[in-house]
């Protein structure tokens, strides 16, 4: 069968085209306008992690590592395995939120599709400049297989194209699959097409060897050089104390192979010297980072001396401490 020459072709050249910047909730972790994904295992803390972005966002509240203002907007915080009443909304206290700049669609008579209409109307409603779909498997709508690219790729393109016309930063949160050994692309959950569409993708992970520390890296990013992994800790009521910069690659968070490092040969002195600060008594950890950070020791160092020390972490009510 023959084209048909009478339809004029959608052809435009780039010189028609007006270059522009990417704008950033988070640089450069989180675009405006663009698809991101966060992903970990059950429990390693991506909810928490997320729930923090969002409080920062309604306060106005720089991001981590950045010393600009922050960006100040509402949030749609869509989830589907935490209840507002008794989870959402006691964590989101706990981490200072401004609940008033955060809401979410009752979909508790029909339930939330990635290419439902609603996500738009409501992205509008509210100017949200941040939507979160947590987790991203409970939006797919009935008959859609995770793993099947030609069912997930047009729900995704959709929801791609909300983002771009609203300028609202639209975050899906994803478990990982069991596939160790894998390159960490390939360790979200479902079709590749999934992180493919995605502008960036961040991983949320325990330090093995320290279950007081968790660690953000990026796994991809295609719109600015990767971002360096930023660790933070948990407390007890989900707020989180951002540590800063941490010494690992995602591989190595993957893989819990932290021990190689090229400043080991610090470790004998940081052993003693940590010896000297836990004598006698119990140290929260961020003091601990905080005193090697002033003798340019990195956390990873830290991390390995501890380890080495047999040094034992325990969780009190105002967060992480160290002991002998």
């Amino acid at each position: 069968m023959g084209r048909d020459y009478q339809t004029e072709m959608p052809i435009r050249y780039f010189s028609e085209v007006t270059a522009r910047k990417v704008d950033w909730l988070w640089y450069p972790y989180i675009p405006f306008g663009k698809i991101s994904v966060i992903q970990g295992d059950p429990g390693d803390g991506k909810t928490t992690f997320t729930l923090n972005v969002a409080a920062l966002l309604s306060k106005g509240l720089s991001m981590p590592g950045l010393d600009s203002a922050g960006s100040y907007g509402g949030v749609i915080y869509q989830s589907a395995e935490d209840g507002a009443e008794d989870t959402l909304k006691p964590r989101l206290v706990s981490a200072g939120a401004d609940c008033s700049q955060i809401a979410f669609i009752d979909d508790s008579e029909c339930g939330l599709t990635l290419n439902d209409v609603r996500i738009e109307d409501a992205i509008k409603e509210t100017k949200a400049r941040l939507l979160v779909l947590d987790p991203l498997q409970a939006y797919l709508g009935d008959g859609n297989e995770l793993n099947r690219a030609d069912g997930v790729r047009p729900m995704l393109k959709q929801l791609a194209s909300v983002a771009e016309r609203t300028g609202c930063a639209i975050v899906m949160v994803g478990h990982m699959n069991k596939a160790s050994g894998s390159k960490s692309i390939y360790r979200g959950l479902g079709s590749i097409d999934i992180t493919a569409v995605a502008r960036s993708v961040l991983l949320v992970s325990r330090i093995k060897n320290d279950p007081s520390v968790r660690v953000m890296a990026q796994v991809k990013n295609s719109l600015a050089p990767e971002g360096r992994p930023i660790a933070f800790e948990i407390h007890e009521d989900s707020s989180v104390h951002w540590i800063g910069e941490y010494d690992i690659t995602v591989d190595e968070l993957l893989n819990g192979d932290s021990d190689a490092s090229s400043d080991s040969g610090k470790v004998p002195m940081v052993m003693e010297k940590l010896t000297e600060l836990l004598s006698g008594e119990s140290v929260p950890c961020m003091r601990v980072y905080e005193a090697f950070r002033e003798m340019d020791v990195g956390k990873r160092t830290v991390d390995r001396a501890k380890k080495s020390l047999g040094v034992q972490s325990v969780k009190r009510a105002d967060g992480w401490y160290w002991m002998l």
